[in-house]
C-alpha cells in the first residue's frame, strides 16, 4: 500500500548515503518500529542531499568514497570546522543556499516526528520549522565517539547517543543534560538473531571448521587496503581460514579469487550474510566504523582495526583499545602479528572477545523505536498486550 494512503501519526527520518552508516541506522529503527508498533505508525525516508539540496550538495553522496580516500584533507575539514561557534558559522552561512531547499522539505514532508540521522540535516530543518514548531524533533547520532559539534542543536529535543564519551560531547557543545540519552548505536534485527551451531553454520558456507576464521572486510565500497592485507596475511602462513569481503569492488574482488593462496581463503563480493559470517568467524579485521564495530560486539568478535577516518573514527580506535576488545595495527605487519598473537594464544582471543561483548548494546533499536512511539502517543506491542 502507498505510504500516504496509511493512517496513523508520521514520522519522517533524515538520511544521507554518505558513508552507509547514516542509511543503515535509519533502516535499522524502522524495522524495530515494525517490529515494536506494527503499521501503527507511518515511517518515511529522505535523503536531504540526493532529493532536498542545491547543486552542487545533491552531488555530495556520489562524491563521497572519493572525498574519503584523501583521510589527510578529510581530517584537516574535520577539525577545522568541529567547534561549538565554528558549526553554528556554518549553518548560518549556508542556509541562504538551501532555505529555499529546506523549506520545501518541510512543507511536503508534514510529519508528526521528524527525526535527524545526519549531523548536517538538524540545524537548517530546525531553522525551516522555527521557533514556533509543534514537531517534536529528535536527533540520533550514528558516529560513535568522536562525535562533530554538528550533531548537537539546542533547539532539538532529545538527542539519542551511542556512548557515554557521545554524552559527554553533547554536553560540552551546550546540550542539557535532560536532552540527551545514551542508548547505543542502531543495528539492524537479524544481527540479533542466534545463528546456532558455529561448526554447522560453517559446514553450510563451506569454511572448515577445525581452523580459527579470520573475516577480512572493508565497508560496502571494499575500500581500504584489502588487497595488500589479504596477502600478508595468507603470505605469514598462519594456521588459519581467511574470508575476504570485497563489497561492490568488483575489480577487487576477481583479482582476489583469481590468486593462489597458501591458505584457505574464501573472497566475496557484496553480501547480505555479514550477521551469520560475524557468528561464524573468530576474528574480525576492519576498517573503524560505527556500525561494524557495533555489529561485532553483538556477536562477540575481537577487533583488529586497520585504518580510520581521521577525527571522526580517532575515538571509534581509542574506545575499542581502551576496553581491551581489539588493538589498533595500521600496518599488514602489524596486523599479522596481532592475529599470530591471537592464534598461538587463544586465551588472549577469547578475553578481547569477552570485551568485545560486553561493550555490546543489542537493544538499541528496539528502545530507539519505543522512544519514538512513545513520542507521537503509539504504544508498544507490549502495552497493548500483543
Amino acid at each position: 500500500m502507498d505510504k500516504f494512503l496509511k493512517t496513523g501519526p508520521r514520522i519522517l527520518f533524515l538520511f544521507s548515503d554518505t558513508g552507509g552508516g547514516h542509511r543503515s541506522a535509519t533502516e535499522a529503527i524502522i524495522e524495530a518500529l515494525q517490529l515494536e508498533v506494527g503499521d501503527q505508525v507511518v515511517t518515511e525516508m529522505v535523503d536531504i542531499f540526493k532529493e532536498y539540496s542545491p547543486r552542487p550538495l545533491n552531488r555530495i553522496p556520489d562524491l563521497y568514497p572519493q572525498l574519503v580516500r584523501v583521510p589527510q584533507a578529510w581530517g584537516l575539514g574535520y577539525r577545522l570546522s568541529n567547534g561549538q561557534h565554528r558549526a553554528r558559522l556554518i549553518t548560518a552561512s549556508a542556509w541562504p543556499y538551501v532555505r529555499r531547499s529546506i523549506r520545501n522539505l518541510v512543507n511536503q514532508h508534514p510529519s508528526d516526528l521528524i527525526v535527524s540521522v545526519h549531523p548536517l540535516a538538524t540545524a537548517p530543518v530546525l531553522r525551516a520549522l522555527g521557533k514556533t514548531r509543534s514537531t517534536p524533533f529528535i536527533t540520533v547520532v550514528t558516529d560513535m565517539v568522536t562525535t562533530h559539534a554538528l550533531w548537537y542543536h539546542r533547539g532539538t529535543d532529545l538527542c539519542i547517543v551511542p556512548t557515554e564519551a557521545a554524552r559527554q560531547r553533547a554536553l560540552m557543545f551546550g546540550l542539557q543534560s535532560e536532552q540527551v540519552e545514551v542508548v547505543g548505536l542502531p543495528v539492524a534485527e537479524r544481527f540479533l538473531q542466534p545463528q546456532g551451531d558455529v561448526a554447522g553454520l560453517r559446514r553450510r558456507l563451506g569454511w572448515p571448521v577445525d581452523l580459527p576464521v579470520i573475516l577480512l572486510v572493508g565497508g560496502g565500497e571494499g575500500m581500504g587496503p584489502l588487497e595488500k592485507t589479504a596477502q600478508a596475511i595468507a603470505g605469514a602462513r598462519l594456521p588459519a581460514a581467511l574470508v575476504v569481503i570485497a563489497g561492490r569492488n568488483q575489480n577487487l574482488r576477481l583479482r582476489l579469487q583469481s590468486q593462489n593462496w597458501p591458505i584457505p581463503v574464501f573472497v566475496y563480493g557484496f553480501v547480505r550474510e555479514m550477521p551469520e559470517f560475524m557468528q561464524a568467524a573468530d576474528i574480525l579485521v576492519t576498517k573503524a566504523g560505527p556500525g561494524t564495530i557495533s555489529e561485532a560486539f553483538i556477536a562477540g568478535l575481537p577487533l583488529i582495526l586497520y585504518s580510520r577516518l581521521p577525527g571522526q573514527e580517532d575515538g571509534n580506535v581509542s574506545y575499542v583499545v581502551s576496553e581491551g576488545a581489539g588493538v589498533w595495527a595500521p600496518e599488514p605487519e602489524q596486523i599479522v602479528s596481532a592475529l599470530r598473537e591471537w592464534i598461538w594464544h587463544p586465551e588472549k582471543r577469547r578475553r578481547a572477545a569477552a570485551a568485545s561483548q560486553k561493550l555490546a548494546r543489542p537493544e538499541a533499536a528496539r528502545q530507539i523505536a519505543r522512544i519514538l512511539a512513545e513520542r507521537v502517543g503509539v504504544a508498544g506491542r507490549e502495552k497493548n498486550g500483543a
